[in-house]
C-alpha cells in the first residue's frame, strides 16, 4: 500500500479516526494493469474505495481507504482486481496487523471486545470475528497442539448460569509442562459432564495421543474414570489431593450439620459453637490460629462432639499425608490410614458419615495412592485454569453460543500467548 492522502475525523470524546487514502502497489513482475495471459495494457473498467481497519495511533483509530481498481482485457476479455491480499487476507475488514493487534488487547490485556472494538472504530462482530478466526486457524484446528502430552488433568466446568440447556462442560487439561515447572494450558473442551463426553473426546483423538498418555488427574466422579479406562487403558488415573481432601471436609460438615440439629433442633446461629467452629474445623493443624484452638478445645470437651473429634482427627491426618515431604512416607501414611478407618470391627463411637468416608477411600484406593508415585500429577492446575475461565466469562458478561465460548478459551489459557508475542 502506498498513501496519497490523510484526513483526521473527530469524534469528540471518543478521540479521531486518521484516514489514510491508499493505492495498491503494483507486483514486483508486472504491472497490476498488465493482463496475465496476453501480455497487453488493459483499461480500467471501474473502482471502489475499500476501507480497512489498521492499528490505532495513540487515542486514534486508523482507516485505510484503498482504491481498488478493476481491470479488463479488450483482447482476451480478462477481468481482475487489485490485489490487496498483503493487507487484509481473507477479505475481512481488519488488516492483519489490526487483527493480530484486536487479539492481544482480547487475550493479553483481557480487554472486552467492545472495548477494543471502540478503540478500532469498527463493530463489535468485526472484532469478535476476527479474533474467533485466529482462535479456530491456529488453535482448534491444529493438531500439533497434541503432541508430547503424557499427563492429563479433567474436571467439570459451568460455561452459563441459566435455567435451561446443558450449563457444564469437561475440561481436559495439559499437565505435562508441570513436570518441568511451566505452565499447564488447556486443550480442549466438550459439553456435558458424563462419562459419554468424556469417552468421545478420547475417541476422537489420534491413537497416537491416546498411546502417549501416562497420566489421568481426576476429581472422585466415577463417570471420568471408566471412560479413561476404557478407552486409554495404560494410562494411570490420579484422584487429586484437592478434591480427596475437600471430599473429606464436605462429609465433616455434614456431621456437624447433623450434630447441630440434634442439639438444638435447628441450624446453627452465630451464637452457637458448632456453627462458630465450621471455619476452624476447615483450618489445617499447623495453621490455627490461637483463637481457633481454644474454639475447638471448648467444642471438644463436650462428649456430644466426641464423633466429630474423631473426624477431625481423621480430616487432619489426610491432610498430613499430603504434606508429608517424602512421597514414600506419604503413601505410607495414606495407606495405613485408609486400612484403619475401614478395620473390623468398626471402632467404637465411629459416625456414620466418616464410614462413608472410608468406603470411599478404600474404593478408590489405587487412584489415591497413584498420586505419591506420579508426582506433578495433582488437579490444582485445571481449578486455576477454570478459575481464569470464570475471569473470562466475567470480561464478556457471559457467552451464549458454546462453540464461541470454547474458542475465546483456548485464546485466554490454551498456551497462545507466546504466539502472540512472537507476532507483535
Amino acid at each position: 500500500m502506498r498513501a496519497v492522502g490523510q484526513r483526521h475525523v473527530d469524534r469528540g470524546a471518543r478521540g479521531g479516526v486518521w484516514e489514510l487514502r491508499c493505492v495498491p502497489v503494483g507486483s514486483e513482475t508486472l504491472p497490476a494493469r498488465t493482463c496475465r495471459a496476453c501480455g497487453r495494457v488493459c483499461r480500467v473498467r471501474s473502482s471502489w474505495t475499500r476501507r480497512l481497519v489498521h492499528t490505532p495511533v495513540g487515542s486514534d483509530a486508523v482507516h485505510l481507504l484503498v482504491r481498488v481498481r478493476r481491470y479488463e482485457c479488450t483482447d482476451c476479455a480478462r477481468r481482475w482486481t487489485d490485489d490487496v491480499s498483503g493487507a487484509a487476507d481473507g477479505g475481512g475488514a481488519l488488516t492483519e496487523r489490526a487483527v493480530w493487534w484486536a487479539v492481544a488487547g482480547v487475550v493479553l490485556d483481557c480487554r472486552s471486545v467492545r472495548s477494543v472494538a471502540l478503540a478500532l472504530d469498527c463493530s463489535w462482530g468485526c472484532v469478535n470475528g476476527a479474533v474467533l478466526a485466529k482462535g479456530v486457524e491456529r488453535l482448534r484446528e491444529d493438531a500439533s497442539r497434541l503432541d508430547g502430552v503424557t499427563a492429563i488433568g479433567v474436571d467439570e466446568h459451568v460455561w452459563r448460569h441459566t435455567a435451561h440447556g446443558d450449563r457444564y462442560v469437561t475440561v481436559v487439561i495439559d499437565l505435562t509442562p508441570k513436570r518441568n515447572g511451566g505452565a499447564a494450558r488447556l486443550l480442549d473442551m466438550v459439553e456435558g459432564r458424563s462419562c459419554k463426553a468424556f469417552k468421545q473426546w478420547l475417541e476422537k483423538q489420534p491413537q497416537a495421543f491416546r498411546d502417549h498418555v501416562e497420566v489421568v488427574a481426576m476429581d472422585a466422579f466415577t463417570g471420568y474414570k471408566k471412560a479413561a479406562r476404557e478407552t486409554i487403558p495404560g494410562a494411570v488415573e490420579v484422584l487429586d489431593p484437592f478434591h480427596v481432601v475437600h471430599l473429606a471436609a464436605d462429609k465433616m460438615d455434614t456431621l456437624r450439620c447433623r450434630l447441630q440439629i440434634e442439639k438444638t433442633g435447628r441450624r446453627g446461629t452465630k451464637d452457637d459453637p458448632l456453627y462458630r467452629a465450621r471455619r476452624a474445623l476447615r483450618t489445617t493443624r499447623a495453621y490455627l490460629t490461637g483463637r481457633q484452638t481454644e474454639r475447638l478445645a471448648g467444642l471438644f470437651a463436650d462428649r456430644a462432639n466426641k464423633p466429630l473429634e474423631a473426624f477431625w482427627n481423621a480430616y487432619q491426618q489426610v491432610i498430613s499425608c499430603y504434606r508429608c515431604e517424602d512421597g514414600t512416607d506419604g503413601r505410607r501414611m495414606m495407606d495405613t490410614l485408609i486400612s484403619e478407618l475401614n478395620a473390623t470391627p468398626k471402632p467404637a463411637g465411629q459416625p456414620k458419615e466418616l464410614r462413608t468416608l472410608a468406603r470411599t477411600l478404600k474404593r478408590r484406593r489405587d487412584d489415591i495412592l497413584a498420586y505419591f508415585d506420579h508426582p506433578g500429577s495433582s488437579n490444582g492446575p485445571t481449578e486455576a485454569i477454570n478459575g481464569r475461565l470464570e475471569h473470562l466469562r466475567g470480561i464478556a458478561l457471559g457467552f451464549r453460543n458454546i462453540n464461541n465460548y470454547i474458542t475465546r478459551s483456548l485464546l485466554h489459557v490454551g498456551g497462545f500467548r507466546t504466539y502472540i508475542h512472537a507476532k507483535l
